[in-house]
């Protein structure tokens, strides 16, 4: 038997897009994975120039 059964023992039909349901919302959709991915390497480019212009800065003074 496998540990997670695609239909829990006494399940009626009516049930199975509830569990259809649940299953979707604990993993997160690609589009958000695609955001998250872009925010990420935007605000490190974002960080990285911020420090570059504090260190062109200290070294003109």
């Amino acid at each position: 038997m496998s540990e997670r059964p695609e239909t829990e023992p006494g399940a009626t039909a009516e049930q199975a897009p509830a569990r259809a349901g649940r299953d979707m919302e604990e993993r997160l959709p690609p589009s958000l994975w695609i955001r998250l991915l872009i925010y990420v390497v935007v605000g490190h480019l974002l960080a990285g120039f911020i420090y570059l212009l504090f260190e062109v800065g200290s070294k003109a003074q």
